[in-house]
């Protein structure tokens, strides 16, 4: 703004010195006036503040006409003039000329010094009126410029706020999803106890229904999976947990940032408020030299948007991290119930199958054992067979004996003989045919014995067999963890 008028250096601020010597000096009028007006030293400091008083004092004590005198009248300032009643001679006088020339001085002298005291009360009217509208509009510009520093920082606090709203419910959903994430992990450790127990008890099968059929495969599978699916989640739960980390560090960086602006903002709008008649306004000396300040606008509104775009990454990771524990979930919850379908309808086939061949060797028992006494029932006609062609024999032998002590020429071999000798041999092959099929009998009636123990063992192995398949492990497989406890919502 520029300055209306003249400072105060202009020539009437200051005005020129009286002159002293607009008069003669005349040595007997400087005696007389310093005869009667002694003069005395000033007691007091000139630096002291204006006290009109002191002045008064000063003067009624100790006038001078200094503006009077001349240099050599100041030199002879120790010689007294004797009173002008004591005059024994004329001195030299001014003339009526000098009388009015220097009335003329002083008249002239007071017109310039009112003059120049006009002007600079004029002067400093107006230049007081312009300072004071000089600090009028500094101070608008200053508390302009607080309102619009006020509404930057209730601009980005409520952008803060905003984010930090949505940074909290973030961390709510992923908090949530991370303990879902957990009970899912803990509800896959029965599925996965079940299945290695199953295992454990099908080892106890015996002879040849320990073989690695479907069952075991599949059991096998499911194992696997339940581990792979254990593996995945305990890996998303890492990332959910760093991640939380994260996103709770940057919701920290946000509050204490809006921590900081509420109080700026608080401090800046009393500031803004503050006038020149509000209470608490005092001063502070030496306070605009000091420089507190640690950044720029620029760097102040890059700090608060680079935490908002921190934030906003933050959550768009962890949104992210949620769909892909939410699919991980649902994935693995199909996975596992899957192959529990798959393991149940192999045991289901397993069961039914060995449950036939129970079946089938039962009939076979049962056949075995009519068979064996059938072979048992033989085995006595045969002996019964031999028992009876042993009269036969004996009959026949006793008469080939009896002939054999017939007299000389009696000894006869005749019809009679060789029908005995045949019939002998007839019956003795006889015997040793029913002797043969005796023993084949026999050894039929043992390899039936042995099948029957071998059915008997079988039929043992597989009745252990569906005991485990059905009751223990199908037993311990009717409840599975269903789909809402799997993806941790249970």
């Amino acid at each position: 703004m520029e300055l209306l008028g003249s400072t105060l250096t202009a020539t009437y601020a200051h005005p020129r010195p009286t002159p002293t010597n607009f008069l003669p000096a005349i040595s007997t009028i400087a005696s007389t006036y310093r005869d009667r007006f002694p003069h005395h030293n000033l007691t007091h400091s000139l630096s002291l503040p204006w006290k009109p008083s002191m002045y008064y004092k000063v003067a009624s004590n100790s006038p001078t006409l200094a503006p009077y005198c001349t240099r050599s009248q100041r030199v002879s300032e120790s010689t007294m003039l004797p009173f002008v009643c004591n005059r024994t001679t004329l001195f030299t006088r001014y003339t009526p000329d000098d009388w009015y020339r220097s009335n003329l001085t002083n008249y002239q002298e007071s017109n310039t010094s009112r003059h120049n005291s006009e002007r600079l009360r004029v002067d400093t009217a107006r230049l007081i009126q312009d300072k004071y509208q000089q600090m009028r509009k500094t101070q608008a510009d200053s508390t302009q410029n607080l309102g619009e520093r006020v509404n930057d920082i209730g601009f980005w606090k409520s952008e803060i706020l905003h984010e930090l709203d949505e940074m909290i419910g973030e961390t709510n959903a992923l908090t949530d999803i991370k303990k879902r994430l957990e009970r899912a992990l803990m509800e896959t450790e029965a599925p996965l106890q079940v299945a290695r127990e199953c295992l454990l008890h099908r080892e106890k099968r015996m002879g040849i229904d320990l073989v690695h059929d479907e069952v075991e495969t599949q059991l096998l599978t499911e194992v696997d999976i339940i581990q792979c699916c254990q593996e995945r989640m305990k890996l998303h739960l890492d990332k959910a947990i760093a991640q939380l980390a994260s996103v709770r560090a940057s919701q920290h960086e946000l509050e204490k940032d809006l921590s900081d602006k509420q109080a700026a903002y608080r401090i800046d709008d009393k500031c803004h408020h503050l006038r020149n008649t509000s209470d608490g306004v005092s001063y502070f000396r030496g306070v605009e030299k000091v420089d507190a300040t640690v950044s720029v606008p620029e760097s102040w509104t890059k700090f608060t948007d680079d935490n908002i775009l921190r934030s906003q990454s933050e959550r768009a990771a962890s949104a992210k991290l949620r769909d892909d524990i939410e699919n991980l979930l649902v994935v693995t919850a199909n996975e596992m119930w899957n192959q529990f379908n798959k393991v149940n309808l192999s045991f289901t086939n397993r069961i039914a199958e060995t449950a036939d061949a129970k079946n089938k060797i039962q009939i076979h028992l049962a056949k075995t054992l009519q068979e064996i006494f059938q072979t048992e029932m033989t085995i006595e006609s045969i002996q019964k067979a031999i028992r009876d062609k042993t009269a036969f024999l004996k009959v026949a032998q006793t008469r080939l004996d009896e002939r054999t002590r017939r007299p000389n020429i009696e000894l006869c071999r005749d019809m009679a003989q060789l029908r005995l000798v045949n019939e002998v041999y007839e019956v003795d092959d006889t015997i040793q045919t029913l002797q043969q099929r005796l023993k084949d009998a026999e050894d039929t009636l043992q390899s039936l014995v042995h099948t029957k123990a071998t059915l008997e063992h079988d039929l043992a192995v597989k009745a252990n067999s569906v005991y485990i398949d059905q009751e223990k492990c199908m037993g311990m497989r009717k409840t599975f963890p269903n789909t809402l406890r799997l993806v941790g919502f249970c």
